[in-house]
């Protein structure tokens, strides 16, 4: 994580991005579907990570002994999807999750990708807990989490944008990990693959055990994320990605 340079929130916005945000937010506001705070709730040592349309933000909120508690929570309370609930489509074909899912949010929320149309289950005590503590933290409201556990390094995730039209482009998601610390890569979608990909550097961090990741706009417009492969992981994890789900489109 050499790449990070601390500072707060506060300061990580530039001109044109923080113009962007006010005016995303006075658009959304008057639609009425919007209640976030632009500004972080109270300071927080954030790491800024940067590269080129990538912009994200990292801390750790959960010391270990309430990240373990929580762990812990959400092994007992969540309740992951099966059968057809837990397959992707890929080129046309269904395929198994290669790792568990769960959503979790307001009444009559859903969210589609891949294929799939997953509603949302009621908030339990522990993913109101933690979502109240992202809030506080980022000055964001959230009315949804998608949740994936991971067995182990065996369990991952493909490269893959979070730009599906029913999230709310003003709002960051807000990626909480818990357990086993793994590598998260971010891909430039201009350095994928073609004849005129550039030679853009991929960005890797480990998301570590009470961390949290903010993904601010643009950089699901533009960076492909993913959580490989590691064979000598040995230990679950569990991430909660936090998102707003614009209700209109519902």
């Amino acid at each position: 994580m050499d790449k990070f340079v601390t500072h707060l929130k506060r300061s990580a916005v530039s001109a044109e991005e923080a113009q962007w945000k006010k005016e995303k937010l006075m658009k959304r506001c008057n639609e009425d579907v919007c209640d976030a705070e632009e500004e972080f709730a109270q300071p927080i040592p954030w790491q800024k990570i940067e590269a080129e349309s990538l912009d994200c933000d990292y801390c750790l909120p959960f010391h270990k002994n309430e990240a373990d508690r929580l762990f812990n929570q959400l092994e007992e309370e969540v309740v992951y999807f099966t059968g057809d609930k837990a397959k992707v489509q890929v080129y046309g074909k269904m395929h198994n999750v290669p790792r568990k899912q769960a959503t979790y949010g307001d009444e009559g929320l859903t969210y589609s990708f891949s294929g799939v149309h997953l509603l949302a289950r009621p908030w339990t005590p522990t993913l109101i807990h933690i979502r109240d503590a992202v809030t506080k933290a980022t000055g964001h409201t959230f009315n949804f989490v998608l949740i994936n556990r991971y067995k182990d390094g065996d369990d991952h995730m493909g490269e893959h944008r979070d730009d599906e039209r029913e999230l709310d482009p003003a709002c960051p998601i807000a990626s909480v990990s818990l357990g086993a610390a793994r590598d998260f890569i971010f891909r430039h979608k201009d350095a994928r693959t073609g004849p005129a990909k550039h030679q853009i550097e991929p960005v890797k961090l480990e998301l570590a055990h009470g961390s949290l990741l903010l993904m601010n706009y643009p950089t699901n417009k533009f960076w492909y994320h993913s959580l490989p492969v590691r064979k000598k992981v040995k230990t679950p994890r569990i991430n909660l990605t936090f998102r707003r789900i614009i209700k209109k489109l519902h």
